[in-house]
């Protein structure tokens, strides 16, 4: 390929509302352009890099056995409906009807479709399958943002198993994570594997696959030992608390001036460890209580999780009083009986605590948790914090921000019993698949490695996936003798398979190597007068800097060898 042929429409400066490094980068180096927000046209060189990041995906796919599909991205309503996330699945859906006034959908996922495919396996000799596809998702996200990383229309690599039992589920499981862990380690993008929840998705076991990142929406706690969780499953080990004997009963004291946490420890000298925070949620449909020590924060995925609810929200102001009869800063769990309550695991066995009495401008003193509150279910609802000690070994958990590239998840027979899929089992019996559900997100992958391969010139592909492995740059001017070579190098580049860009522009060579820098090409091959003068070529490693002049005949096997070094991982 020569550059001149090329679009590659590079920026000067940053794009003004540019939030990640990724996002900066891919509009400057001419890789990508927004349509609209949430939507993204992926420009030439972009269309090369995703070929080779789906090129590292399907090769792993197919090394577990997978087989390719391509399932509609267009949805009816009636296999949605039939496992309950029409409803569940809520604005992030983007719903249509047709002229006919069907009800349809643009997939956010395919989890139905391809239950409904699996219709037509018979018997369990058809067993283990494992089908994927990539495909266009839509998602209405309500805040895309960070360029690549949030979006409302992407490719997914999502693949589906289908297993006999739960035995062969956790065969199909683990094939998948190892193929997760080599097509990270491949596409240059750090992974942590962490413990997840499973969501909408449903089913048990979750890991998400996690990359650092300051651009991320997601909080992992992880340890030396290996323990790793999203910040909406992670635990800790909480600090025991010595208590003081409870009172003979609660006792009220007014409390005018304070209806925050902070406000009732510094005006009334009540620490935050020692009062119970009283949230009340609608958890489908039903108002709860939700009980937390003073310090500690709700995960709301945590909530959903522990109530196997599907919907959440915090109750409104009016609906709180109604039951309650008081507003929010005075609210408790003493003496009710007609509303569930969920308690966090923190609060278990505490005593001489401080909640609301549940009139305006009123606390209770003196609360014994056994003995004063209705607690219907205790669950680990808290987030936890930065240098809390791992539940598995007890050193201090690190908190870092990361973005989510992959996810893996054990989906049981939710969706197969749902839609009726079973098949002949080995004693004749009809036996419903459990299955697992196997996603990495393509364009996000490649915000991924920017991420992670990034310096202030521009973007330092990996080999794996760069748009062109190498480039060659003749500069001096017209020359013939820099002619010849450079054609030589090229043609003999090509020859031994390296992705090659020669830049012909007719440019300065400092416009050339900016350029060749910011778009990320991993070597530069740069031929000039004066280093042929000397029978040399420059060979320069984007991701060091360093350049090594070579002989003009040893040169395409010098970088042949370069190439196949940094491709080997």
């Amino acid at each position: 390929m020569r550059w001149s042929d090329l679009y590659v429409p590079t920026l000067r400066d940053d794009p003004a509302d540019a939030d990640a490094a990724s996002h900066r980068l891919l509009v400057r180096g001419g890789f990508v352009r927004q349509l609209m927000a949430g939507h993204y046209s992926l420009l030439p060189l972009a269309v090369r890099v995703r070929a080779k990041v789906v090129g590292v995906i399907r090769e792993e796919m197919d090394r577990i056995g997978a087989q390719e599909w391509l399932l509609p991205a267009m949805h009816p309503a009636e296999v949605w409906q039939k496992t309950g996330r029409w409803e569940a699945m809520g604005e992030e859906m983007f719903r249509l009807k047709d002229r006919k006034g069907a009800d349809l959908a643009l997939g956010m996922t395919h989890e139905e479709i391809v239950a409904t495919a699996a219709l037509e396996l018979a018997s369990y000799k058809q067993l283990p399958q494992t089908w994927y596809q990539f495909q266009t998702k839509f998602r209405d996200e309500p805040r895309p943002k960070s360029g690549l990383m949030r979006v409302r229309e992407f490719t997914m690599k999502d693949a589906y198993s289908f297993d006999l039992d739960q035995v062969g589920l956790d065969r199909s499981f683990e094939r998948n994570h190892g193929a997760y862990t080599r097509i990270f380690r491949r596409l240059g993008i750090p992974a942590i594997p962490v413990q997840a929840s499973s969501g909408s998705m449903g089913g048990s076991t979750s890991i998400e696959f996690m990359s650092p990142t300051e651009a991320g929406e997601d909080l992992v706690a992880h340890c030396a030992c290996g323990y790793a969780a999203n910040i909406e499953k992670a635990a800790s080990v909480v600090a025991a608390v010595q208590d003081a004997a409870s009172s003979a009963l609660p006792e009220p004291f007014d409390t005018p001036d304070a209806k925050t946490i902070d406000e009732l420890a510094v005006r009334h000298g009540v620490p935050a460890d020692r009062q119970i925070k009283t949230l009340v949620y609608v958890l489908d449909d039903r108002l709860t209580l939700v009980l937390m020590r003073g310090d500690h924060s709700l995960v709301e995925q945590k909530l959903l999780d522990a109530a196997a609810a599907r919907t959440l929200r915090p109750a409104q102001p009016d609906e709180i009083r109604d039951a309650l009869g008081a507003s929010p800063g005075s609210l408790g769990a003493v003496g009710v009986a007609h509303l569930p309550v969920i308690a966090d695991e923190a609060l278990r066995g505490r005593r001489a605590m401080t909640t609301g009495a549940n009139k305006d401008g009123v606390h209770l003193r003196g609360v014994d948790v056994g003995r004063d509150l209705a607690v219907g279910q205790w669950a680990d609802l808290r987030e936890v914090a930065a240098g809390e000690p791992c539940v598995v070994c007890g050193a201090s958990l690190e908190v870092v921000r990361t973005v989510e590239v992959g996810h893996i998840f054990q989906l049981g027979t939710k969706y197969t019993e749902a839609l009726g899929v079973t098949v002949l089992g080995p004693d004749g019996s009809r036996v419903t698949p459990v299955m697992g559900c196997y996603g990495i997100g393509v364009e996000r992958a490649m915000a991924a490695i920017v991420e992670a391969h990034h310096d202030d010139a521009g973007i330092v592909w990996p080999v794996a996936v760069a748009p062109f492995e190498v480039a060659i740059v003749p500069i001096g001017g017209a020359n013939e003798a820099v002619a010849s070579v450079v054609g030589s190098l090229y043609e003999g580049l090509r020859a031994q398979r390296v992705d090659v860009v020669l830049d012909d522009r007719d440019e300065r060579p400092g416009v050339k190597f900016r350029d060749i820098e910011l778009v990320g090409i991993p070597f530069r091959i740069t031929v000039g007068p004066r280093g042929l003068a000397e029978g040399q070529v420059e060979v320069t490693v984007r991701e060091t800097g360093e350049s090594t002049s070579v002989a003009v005949e040893e040169a395409v096997a010098y970088v042949r060898g370069l190439v196949a070094e940094a491709a080997v991982l």
